[in-house]
């Protein structure tokens, strides 16, 4: 199986209204998809919450600021990776991610031990 990561962008500020039940339901949400991604032969093989971007640190050219790199109206948030049998079974993993308030990215993870370039 090749691993892929989910990438999950969603607009931070739609988060700071959220009520503990809104909250609850974004946990729900998550749970439900780690089983469905089980119920289609997939494997969850890591994966973790960012914090609000204002908790970034970037750095260019060696020049360290506090804040995220760029300004966009979704921010990354979170990600998942997976285990999937194709690109294919990787999209339909993807497609049940919970990101209400915005989308996914999917990438497969390069498998550096037999990369040879790229």
């Amino acid at each position: 199986m090749t691993q892929y990561m989910i990438s999950i962008y969603e607009r931070e500020a739609d988060y700071a209204t959220m009520t503990p039940e809104g909250w609850q339901s974004v946990v729900d949400a998550h749970s439900a998809f780690a089983k469905a991604v089980g119920d289609l032969g997939g494997t969850i093989v890591g994966g973790g919450v960012l914090q609000a971007t204002t908790t970034a640190t970037s750095i260019r050219s060696g020049e360290v600021t506090d804040g995220p790199f760029v300004e966009a109206k979704e921010a990354f948030g979170g990600f998942y990776i997976v285990e999937a049998r194709d690109l294919d079974h990787a999209i339909e993993i993807a497609k049940l991610t919970p990101a209400q308030f915005g989308g996914v990215e999917i990438r497969p993870v390069l498998d550096v031990s037999t990369a040879s370039g790229r």
